[in-house]
């Protein structure tokens, strides 16, 4: 485990489905201990309050965890349910959630990516990939690819993010908003 921010913590794990590590992050908040896109947690945070999810593929150990609450886009509602996890709130783009955290629209009708005011950092599950920070190839989005990716985070660029946080790939931890401006203008690619 590693703090980020104040806190923020990220661990990762090895994940058998992708053949790859994967990022994981723990937020406490005035709300209790948020988990977002948990993969088997360190002991110490394995009674989260709130699991909040990016999209349906990242149920991973969600439905052992019990949390009292789990937070979801709506368009991937009912394929957490056939995978066993029971969604209890329904976020939407500009919904708020535990923490005073903020659903953000992805350009993937299934994914939402997060804000996170007192960390300033801004978190997304799949659309954005790290190492260095870029988004994600169009058959990972389907219609509307990269722009439409695009079009949904820039908006983002008006808030005061210092960090971006993503599950696969390193953070930025500094210079979050430039480095996603930087990714946005990046001419669309393949991989």
């Amino acid at each position: 485990m590693q703090e980020i921010a104040p806190g923020l913590t990220q661990w990762i794990r090895f994940y058998d489905e992708w053949n790859a590590d994967v990022a994981s992050y723990a937020l406490e908040t005035g709300d209790g201990l948020v988990l977002l896109d948990p993969l088997d947690p360190p002991r110490e945070l394995r009674r989260p309050a709130h699991v909040v999810l990016t999209l349906f593929y990242h149920a991973r150990s969600t439905a052992e965890l019990r949390p009292r609450r789990i937070w979801a886009p709506r368009r991937s509602v009912k394929p957490l349910e056939r995978r066993g996890v029971r969604v209890t709130d329904v976020l939407d783009a500009g919904d708020g959630g535990p923490g005073a955290i903020r659903a953000l629209a992805s350009g993937r009708p299934s994914e939402l990516a997060y804000w996170l005011p007192e960390q300033r950092a801004l978190y997304a599950g799949d659309v954005l990939l790290g190492s260095p920070l870029r988004i994600c190839p169009d058959s990972w989005v389907g219609k509307g690819g990269q722009t439409a990716v695009r079009a949904a985070l820039e908006p983002a660029l008006e808030l005061p993010i210092a960090r971006v946080l993503v599950s696969h790939g390193d953070p930025v931890l500094r210079g979050g908003r430039r480095a996603l401006e930087q990714a946005l203008l990046q001419a669309p690619s393949a991989a």
